[in-house]
């Protein structure tokens, strides 16, 4: 019989955040594994669903430990199990499902762009019908730490979210694979942490950063809860 759910970090401190929370509440059993603390990457096929979560690293590494997930996300696109990607998760679903990874134009970073606009997202026409999105609007302010992008294989994927810097904010894969470029699962702790660890973050001012997650966190929140609900739906894990 497969356990339910299957977590990989990329780096301890990109946790599965409100994603965590939701699962706890559920009572749903969950496997983490951290590969920055030589953790490894089980047999998708071990689970019913899979999270990648994202990380400084690149989908372009040639190291074993992304060609072992490369690797695996593909496993799980052939065998339909349900995978979402977050931010280098993302990308490296794209990638093994034959699309590229490029450098942005635009490196984004924070709540606000450089000209002092909330990151936000548009939904497409498709990422309208998308279980995924049920129950939410059509736009959405995010997180944003990026410095790469892809660029989508002409079948088999499916453009869901846009947004103003980096087209590609969000990404369907085959059956149920899902990618979002930014951040959704966010809680203030763990955010806080990553004021103090992430390069790009900690050259920014940490109580303008803070004060800017106060102000979206309502909505932010909700919006992170409803969407990783979405997903533990989709998976049938509730």
């Amino acid at each position: 019989m497969r356990e339910p759910l299957l977590i990989i970090k990329n780096i301890t401190h990109e946790g599965p955040g409100l994603l965590e929370v939701l699962l706890w509440e559920y009572g749903i059993a969950f496997h983490c594994e951290d590969l920055s603390r030589v953790g490894t990457f089980p047999d998708p096929g071990d689970y019913r669903a899979v999270v990648v979560l994202g990380g400084p690293q690149s989908a372009n590494d040639t190291t074993p430990v992304m060609h072992l997930q490369l690797l695996q996300i593909e496993r799980a696109l052939h065998e339909s199990i349900p995978f979402l990607g977050i931010c280098l998760g993302m990308q490296m679903l794209v990638k093994a499902g034959g699309g590229t990874v490029i450098k942005c134009q635009m490196k984004e970073t924070g709540f606000l762009d450089s000209q002092g606009n909330p990151y936000r997202i548009e939904l497409t026409s498709a990422g309208k019908k998308e279980p995924l999105f049920a129950g939410l609007g059509n736009s959405f302010p995010v997180f944003q730490l990026h410095g790469e992008t892809v660029e989508l294989a002409a079948t088999g994927m499916e453009l869901l979210a846009t947004g103003k810097n980096c087209p590609i904010q969000a990404v369907k894969v085959g059956k149920n694979a899902y990618g979002l470029q930014c951040h959704f699962e966010m809680t203030p702790p763990m955010f806080s942490e990553w004021c103090t660890i992430d390069a790009d973050l900690k050259g920014m001012d940490h109580h303008n950063l803070m004060e800017q997650f106060d102000t979206l966190q309502k909505e932010y929140t909700s919006t992170g809860r409803m969407l990783m609900d979405n997903f533990l739906r989709i998976a049938s894990l509730v």
